[in-house]
Order: structure tokens, then sequence, then C-alpha cells
């Protein structure tokens, strides 16, 4: 039944929903505007603040409605980290994108929101924060992924709950890679920038 669940969370995870949503509001592949990314922060950039929240909100439902169903039928938790993990890679290997994809931040607060409440609470202000200091999604994006599993480990979650935090948060810094190069040369696109510096893609 937990591999059942993991092979619908990697396809529900695949759902492009920037990609479709920006098709829907603008009629637009975003992937050609912008920073190039389906996520909620290109979405802000793109098409504002309401299209973001949208997109936010459903690509962490991707993560959130797994993790719910497995637990409903009585998984256990190392099963759901692992149908956890299965969504993230759907949402950054989509099967309908030719296995690319998002960077995997809000499905893995959805996640997070599902086994780790506080934890995800905990990652939600340090992104405001980081973001608010810096002007950078990329570096709050990072960071937030980054306090998952310690907030969880002190806020009394099981291993494999910390442990998926770990591996979400070095997925999402492989998929920051390039935002990590370009932090370090100075042309990282900041969130609410409407214009992308020669070489950026967000």
């Amino acid at each position: 039944m937990g591999f059942l669940v993991a092979i619908l969370a990697y396809l529900g995870g695949s759902i492009p929903v920037g990609l479709l949503v920006s098709r829907l509001v603008k009629g637009i592949d975003i992937r050609k505007h912008g920073s190039g990314n389906i996520g909620a922060a290109n979405v802000l950039r793109t098409i504002g603040p309401a299209g973001a929240v949208v997109v936010f909100i459903l690509d962490a439902t991707k993560g959130y409605v797994p993790i719910l169903l497995g637990r409903n039928l009585g998984l256990d938790p190392l099963t759901l980290a692992g149908i956890g993990l299965a969504a993230v890679l759907g949402h950054n290997f989509s099967v309908f994108l030719k296995f690319h994809g998002g960077k995997g931040v809000a499905t893995s607060f959805g996640i997070a929101l599902a086994l780790a409440p506080l934890a995800a609470v905990v990652a939600l202000a340090v992104w405001i924060l980081a973001v608010l200091v810096t002007g950078y999604a990329s570096v709050g994006s990072m960071l937030a992924l980054a306090a998952i599993g310690p907030a969880a480990y002190a806020l009394g979650a099981g291993p494999a709950t910390v442990g998926l935090g770990a591996v979400l948060f070095a997925l999402t810094v492989y998929q920051h890679r390039g935002n990590v190069k370009r932090l370090a040369q100075g042309k990282e696109l900041r969130l609410l920038r409407k214009t992308t510096p020669p070489g950026s893609r967000g």
C-alpha cells in the first residue's frame, strides 16, 4: 500500500502547477518569463501575488495530501517519509516536463506541515526573515529548508521525519546550485525585481 501511495505522490507532485496557472491566467509559458522557474517566486514576479499564493498553496498541497492519506492508512513513519520524498521528486523531476520541474520548496513545506507542523512554522518564519533581510527567495528557501530538520528534532519529531528534513534540505541545495553560483557572482534575481540580470535563472 505504501508503494502505491508513493507512486500517486510522485504523479501528483509532477503536476506543474505554476506552468498551468500561468497559462490559465496570462496565457504564457512561465518558463520563458522572469527567472524561468515554475515555482511561486517566479509566479509572483511574472503574474502577481494572487497567482503566487495559489501556486504556493497547491504546490504545498502536493506534499501535504499524500502524507495525510498515508497516515489515514496507518502507514509507519519511515514509509510516510518515503511518500513525502516521492512527492518532492515528482515536483523537481516531473514526468510531465521531461523530468524537469521546480525546486520543491513549497512541496517540502507541505510535507513538513503534515509531519511536523511547528517545524514548518519555524521554516516559514526563517524564509520570511531571510527574504526581508537579503531580498533573495533562493537564500530564504535554502535557510528555511535547513531549519526543518533541526526544528523537528528539537520539537521531538522521530528520526524518520528528522532524516527526511535533511534529505529535503540536500535536494533544495542541489536544485538551487545555479542560484548559489549566481549569488557568488552578484547576478542572482531578487524576489520582487521585474527584470532578469544577464545570465540569471531563478
